[in-house]
C-alpha cells in the first residue's frame, strides 16, 4: 500500500510540474511571438515573455496569500524562459520569420487551458468556495495575456476580439470541480479541464463564434 501511495504521489507531483511547464512555455511563446511582431529587442522579448508566463499565476498566489510565489519556488522556470528567449531570437533571425496575428492562437489557447485548470485546482486545495476557485483559475490564465497586450500597446485580446476566451475558461474550470466531486485524481481533473478549454477555444476561433459587442 505504501508503495502504491508513493507511486501515486510521484505521478501527481511530476505530472503537475509537467503540466505547469507546458503552460508556462506556451504562454511564454505567445509573449515572444507578440514581442517579435512588435520588433522588440532581447530585453523587451524577455520581459513580455516573463509577464505572460508568470503574471496570472502571481496574481493568483497574491490573492490566495501563497508564499513563495510559484516561480520563486520553482526558480528553474526563470532560466527556461531566458533560454527560450535566446533560442527564439536566434531561430527567428536565422529564418527571417514574420509572424502573423494568428500565430499566437495555439500557444495562447494551450496556456489558457492549463493555467485555468491548474489555477482552479490550486484554489480548490486552499478550501475557497467553488465559484471563487473558478474565478481564480480564470484570472490565473487571463491576466498574463492581458499584461502581454498592455505592454505591447494593444487592447487586451481577451476583451476585444469578441470570440469566447474568458467565457471558455470559466466554463472549462467547472470540470475541475466536477472531477473533485467525483473523486478523480487531481491530475486527471486538470488534464480533462485543460483539454476541454483548449478544444473549445480553438473551435470558437475556427468556427468564428462571436460574443455580442456593445453597440450605441
Amino acid at each position: 500500500m505504501n508503495t502504491s501511495q508513493s507511486a501515486a504521489e510521484w505521478w501527481a507531483i511530476n505530472g503537475a510540474i509537467t503540466f505547469e511547464g507546458i503552460g508556462l512555455i506556451a504562454f511564454a511563446l505567445s509573449g515572444l511571438i507578440e514581442a517579435a511582431r512588435k520588433k522588440l529587442d532581447f530585453v523587451g522579448m524577455a520581459l513580455v515573455a516573463a509577464l505572460t508566463a508568470f503574471g496570472g499565476g502571481t496574481l493568483r498566489d497574491i490573492l490566495l496569500d501563497r508564499r513563495p510565489f510559484f516561480w520563486v519556488q520553482n526558480v528553474n522556470w526563470i532560466y527556461v524562459i531566458l533560454v527560450l528567449c535566446v533560442l527564439a531570437m536566434i531561430f527567428m533571425r536565422s529564418r527571417h520569420l514574420e509572424f502573423t496575428e494568428r500565430a499566437i492562437l495555439w500557444p495562447d489557447a494551450i496556456g489558457l487551458g492549463i493555467f485555468t485548470a491548474g489555477g482552479t485546482q490550486i484554489a480548490l486545495a486552499a478550501n475557497v468556495p467553488a465559484i471563487v476557485a473558478v474565478i481564480l483559475g480564470v484570472l490565473s490564465a487571463v491576466f498574463g495575456g492581458v499584461l502581454r497586450d498592455i505592454v505591447v500597446n494593444e487592447i487586451p485580446r481577451a476583451f476585444s476580439d469578441h470570440q469566447p476566451y474568458s467565457v471558455v475558461a470559466f466554463a472549462g474550470a467547472w470540470l475541475v470541480l466536477l472531477g473533485d466531486a467525483l473523486s478523480w485524481p487531481g491530475l486527471v481533473s486538470v488534464a480533462v479541464s485543460a483539454f476541454a478549454i483548449v478544444a473549445l477555444r480553438m473551435t470558437a476561433v475556427y468556427l468564428e463564434w462571436r460574443l455580442p459587442e456593445w453597440k450605441v
